[in-house]
């Protein structure tokens, strides 16, 4: 089974993909981490700065690809990171479909206001950030709202984050 686990920035992903290692002993592959060694290696000319369609466009067919191996060898994995498209069903035939559950992790506007220096305080739980200073109220508002929108509109599974959050398995 593949778990694609996405959502905006700091809504617990790497979190989470942790958690499954650690219970289920299941691998995962950051995108994150393929984006830097993309990055560092000179195989792009993209940077960490660049938007998120353009290394969403670069890294999408390369991790597609990857799971779709994983897939064909009966393995299982997570994937997780930001640069899943919401229309990634249309590049799998149902064979596939049928061993991927998608999540996007989402958190509501009254949860990020009641929670933002939470949401602060655990950004380094699972990786470090070495500049966190984007994580501003606005952005963590603007961004989850666009990955609601975006769930919405395209009918993929969302987790709204509203209230209690417990990344227990």
């Amino acid at each position: 089974m593949v778990y694609l686990i996405t959502g905006a920035s700091h809504t617990g992903k790497t979190a989470l993909a942790q958690r499954l290692l650690e219970k289920y002993k299941y691998p995962y592959l950051s995108i994150d981490h393929l984006k830097m060694g993309l990055i560092r290696s000179g195989y792009t000319d993209l940077t960490p700065l660049s938007s998120d369609r353009e290394l969403t466009e670069y890294l999408w067919p390369v991790v597609r690809e990857i799971i779709k191996t994983v897939i064909e060898n009966g393995q299982n994995l997570v994937v997780e990171g930001c640069y899943i498209p919401f229309d990634w069903e249309k590049d799998f035939a149902a064979e596939y479909r049928e061993k991927i559950q998608y999540r996007c992790l989402v958190m509501s506007e009254e949860y990020i206001r009641s929670h933002y220096s939470d949401i602060k305080k655990f950004a380094n739980v699972a990786e470090q950030r070495i500049d966190d200073s984007d994580c501003t109220l606005e952005t963590l508002l603007r961004d989850n709202a666009k990955m609601l929108e975006g769930c919405i509109k395209h009918g993929t599974r969302y987790v709204l984050i509203d209230g209690f959050y417990d990344l227990s398995i």
